[in-house]
Parts: C-alpha cells; structure tokens; sequence
C-alpha cells in the first residue's frame, strides 16, 4: 500500500514539474451559417472577445536500421514507426467554459527476429464543461466526459506466442463525473469529483471469456462508482521546450477503495526548426483490476511506456468559422 501511494505522490510531482501550450487561434464570436467552411483571420479593430479557440499537434517520428555481416549480432532488419495527434476545442464565454481534447497515439515496430508489432495505441477523448461560481472565473462546478480505448489487437508476448489481450473496445473506458474545476492560471487545472461512474466495456467474446480488466468471465461490461480526480498542466518551460501532462486518479467505493487506480501522460517537445522536433513520452498506468503480471498473472503492477523520437512536427491550425447556434 505504501509502494503505491508513494509511487502516485512522485509521478504527481512528475507532472507538476513539466510545461507546455500548444498553440491556439482565436475565432469571431458570430458569423452566418452559410460561412461555415470560409478560413478567417481576426480583423484587428474588431473589439469583441472571441469565444472558440482550437488547434492541435501533429508528430510523426520514424528509425530505421539494418545490418549486414555485423560480427556483433543483431536484427537484419529493424523499422520503428511513431507518431501523436492532438486536436483540441476551447470555448468560454461569461461564465461558462467547454474544453474538448482528442489525443491518438499509435507505434510500429517491424524486426527481422521478432516481426511486425505494435508497441503503442492509444484513442482518448475528453470533454469538459463547467460553469464558475466565483468573481475571479477560476471554480467552476464542471461535468465531466472521458472514453479511452484502442484501434488495433494488442498481444502479450510471453514466451515468443503472442496471446491476444486487447482489440478495438475491448477494452474501452468511459467516464461520467460530476465535481469542482479550479484553474488558477490558464496552464494548469485540477478536477475533483466525489461523485463519479466509470465503466469498463469488453466486446470481445474470446478477450471477456478471459475475465480481464475487472470484467466477470463472460460478461463484457463492469460498472464503478467512486471518487476521481483530474490534474492537467501544459506550458512552455523554456524557449522552444514544451510541456503537455495529464494525472487521473479513480477510487472505486465498492472495491478496495485504498487501492487507487492511476492513468497519466507525460510529453514533452523540443522544437528543432520550424519542421522538426524532438519529442520524449513516459506514461503511467496502474489498475488494481488489469492482473497480467506475477505467478499466475494474478497480480497487478504499474505499467510505464518510455519513449524518444525524432521527427516531424506540425501544429494543426485549420480554423473555418462556426455557425450562430454554437454561441
């Protein structure tokens, strides 16, 4: 119990340590709905305060090696391929705030001795809105929308025979949460909620026959009620170096409400030229209920993906107006 708690208190420093923005545009507050694919730019005597801010990011990291005669030994043949997009929508008008966040992760790795694998996929999207109750727009009593889940069939690999442990909805996780945002500084926010249901769905018949992920065999979805938090920090940390992390924290009131369920990213950027850039990720996972590890995979562990690229890097500015029943 205190290997976890420790282990979640030092990623929580982690990621109050990091920092990053991505790139926002602005958008006009009113437009007509026949203009809703017109690219716009904001006219600088304009004075009214534009409500919707989006953009994004875009990495696309690839390696490639290959050896011949190498006396030291080695795959023949070696290709890696990784790549990131995020998209994000903002809105705040008055009192009233909505952010949505998709993030898509997803890695390749082809070797001559261990052929072709994923080494990362990930689909997260959440959606946030809140309406503040103080003077000072920072506490907001907020809901809270957050599914997670992969594309692709993931294997574990024990042994050399890859056994299928994950697919397209199986697992998928999505959260309903209804709580207190505070956001100090526009970089940083915290989400508390003691009122939150989670949900872990399997559609998968041969992964449920499995009884994985806290799922009962044969059934393809559990449900949870607990407490949740949310911390989310994103700032540049120095000239060209930018930090984008995101800590959630679940306690399931039925089961062992101690043992605290942990999900977090970590990302930071290095910007090399207005092309590429240099990236590094380390994320975070412990689920009491994912029992893949130990004798008899009958025990649970943190789970940690650390990973180094170099490669391109655009932002994804794209803005087109919106219609007038969005404001």
């Amino acid at each position: 119990m205190l290997f976890r708690l420790r282990t979640v208190l030092l990623l929580g420093a982690t990621l109050l340590f990091g920092a990053t923005v991505f790139a926002q545009d602005d958008i006009p507050v009113r437009t007509l709905p026949n203009e809703i694919f017109r690219d716009v730019k904001k006219d600088p005597k304009d004075t009214i305060k534009w409500s919707w801010k989006r953009g994004g990011l875009f990495n696309l990291n690839l390696a490639q090696g290959s050896l011949s005669n190498w006396a030291a030994g080695g795959d023949n043949f070696s290709l890696a391929l990784t790549t990131y997009v995020n998209y994000f929508m903002l809105y705040q008008r008055g009192r009233h705030t909505w952010d949505n966040n998709l993030d898509f992760n997803f890695g390749f790795v082809k070797t001559s001795s261990l052929g072709s694998r994923k080494n990362d996929d990930r689909l997260d999207f959440l959606s946030k809105y809140g309406y503040s109750i103080d003077t000072s727009r920072k506490l907001f009593i907020s809901g809270l929308f957050n599914f997670r889940t992969q594309f692709f069939d993931g294997y574990n690999y024990d042994g050399g025979t890859g056994v299928r442990t994950s697919s397209l909805l199986s697992p998928a996780y999505v959260l309903l949460s209804l709580g207190l945002d505070y956001k100090p500084v526009k970089e940083f926010s915290i989400f508390v909620s003691p009122i939150t249901s989670r949900f872990v769905i399997v559609t998968s018949s041969s992964i449920a026959g499995k009884g994985l992920y806290g799922v009962d065999t044969g059934k393809h979805i559990a449900t949870e009620f607990g407490a949740f938090a949310s911390l989310n920090y994103g700032k540049e940390i120095m000239k060209n170096v930018v930090y984008k992390g995101r800590m959630d924290l679940f306690s399931n009131y039925v089961h062992k409400p101690l043992n605290i369920d942990l999900y977090m990213t970590n990302m930071l950027t290095f910007k090399i030229n207005k092309f590429l850039s240099a990236t590094y990720e380390l994320d975070a996972i412990y689920d009491d209920d994912v029992r893949l590890f130990g004798p008899g995979k009958q025990s649970a562990a943190l789970q940690l993906k650390s990973m180094i690229g170099i490669g391109l890097s655009r932002p994804l500015t794209t803005i087109k107006r919106l219609p007038d029943q969005w404001y």
